[in-house]
C-alpha cells in the first residue's frame, strides 16, 4: 500500500478494483476524524485510519465514513 502523506495512492489500481473503488476517489479520501490518510485493506473490505483506530467500511464499492459506523481496530491491526 502507499502512503498518502508521500503523495502516492492509498492503493494500487489492481487492489482498488478488487475492493470495487474507484482508485481516484481513493486518491482523496482521509479520514473524516483526524483528517489523515487512509490504507486500502481490500480483503477486508475497508478504508483503515491507524491515527483513529478505525476501520470504514466499503459496502457495494462505497466506502461509508461516518465514524458512527467505522469498526474499532484490534491492537495487531494497526500500522507502525
Amino acid at each position: 500500500m502507499g502512503d498518502f502523506e508521500k503523495g502516492e495512492p492509498v492503493a494500487s489500481e489492481k487492489t482498488s478494483e478488487k475492493a470495487g473503488v474507484d482508485p481516484k476517489l481513493l486518491e482523496i479520501l482521509v479520514c473524516p476524524l483526524t483528517k489523515g490518510p487512509l490504507r486500502l485493506d481490500a480483503e477486508r473490505q475497508e478504508l483503515i485510519s491507524d491515527r483513529a483506530k478505525l476501520a470504514y467500511p466499503i459496502r457495494d464499492g462505497i466506502p461509508i465514513m461516518l465514524v458512527d459506523e467505522a469498526r474499532r481496530l484490534e491492537a495487531d491491526e494497526i500500522s507502525s
